[in-house]
């Protein structure tokens, strides 16, 4: 997916970039298939702030994806490929021969009038859905179960692909992004291919009011606040605060594990990322 470039008349345009939507084939969605979507702006239930720097942005309509696949054994025609405001990966709507219709996670060279199917007897090909126990090893593959049955939790977003690794009786071993090699059980499913949209990581927003149509409110940093209002606040002139970064109620950051030392998925995980 090549990403669009502009001729520099602005300063705003000579850095910007914007994706082309060459695989998009329609601009309207199923209306059967979104839902309403209100805005918290980082807020909890309680109306406190846990999330900031979120608020405004556009309006948008969730989109439906079908992330268990379990309409097992029914083949499905792609009817087209579609952008989705709330992820970065594009959607393809799926029209089933026993009338429904689903959306799913767009792969990689997934293309209108495909035909896609989910089940234990699924054959190996781009967007079929199948446990990991048929997935011959070395196929990339993506939307990944963590639990039997319970919908996809792993590699969702644009460009993500899991590689198989190994298999045994009862585990799969995946080597992630990240460079992480986790162990899954084999009864989870997942689908064939590479999620599609690869140049999403390349789009450079190019000013900060593209950022506010995404719902992402400015970043101040916290040496240039006051002490009240910062543990790096204050100080004549510029200063570091005199300490390491820390968050504004003073827990460390940049750097600061904040994984807990046990849990019990840690015995799924074969290799770290970052390890050799």
């Amino acid at each position: 997916m090549p990403v669009k470039r502009f001729r520099p008349i602005t300063p705003t345009q000579r850095t910007k970039t914007v994706n082309s939507f060459a695989e998009v084939t329609t601009d309207t969605p199923e209306k059967s298939l979104i839902e309403a979507l209100s805005k918290s702006g980082g807020r909890n239930n309680r109306g406190r702030m846990t999330m900031r720097r979120r608020g405004g942005g556009h309006k948008r309509r969730y989109r439906v994806i079908d992330f268990r696949r379990n309409n097992h054994g029914v083949p499905g025609r792609v009817a087209s490929i579609e952008y989705d405001p709330n992820r970065s990966a594009f959607i393809a709507l799926i029209w089933y021969r026993d009338g429904d219709k689903r959306y799913i996670l767009a792969p990689q060279q997934l293309s209108v009038g495909d035909t896609v199917v989910s089940g234990p007897d699924a054959p190996t090909r781009v967007g079929n859905s199948l446990p990991l126990s048929g997935i011959p090893i070395g196929t990339t593959i993506h939307a990944i179960e963590l639990n039997p049955g319970q919908g996809a939790k792993i590699a969702r977003s644009a460009g993500a692909g899991v590689q198989v690794m190994g298999r045994d009786a009862e585990r799969a071993q995946l080597m992630l992004p990240s460079g992480e090699i986790r162990e899954v059980s084999v009864k989870c499913a997942a689908t064939i291919g590479q999620v599609g949209n690869l140049d999403h990581n390349k789009v450079v927003l190019g000013k900060a009011g593209r950022s506010r149509w995404l719902g992402r409110r400015p970043k101040v940093r916290g040496v240039v606040m006051n002490p009240v209002d910062h543990p790096h606040g204050g100080g004549e002139g510029k200063s570091s605060g005199g300490r390491h970064p820390v968050t504004p109620w003073g827990k460390p950051t940049k750097g600061y594990k904040t994984r807990k030392p046990k849990l019990r998925s840690d015995s799924w995980i074969v290799r770290r990322r970052g390890e050799k």
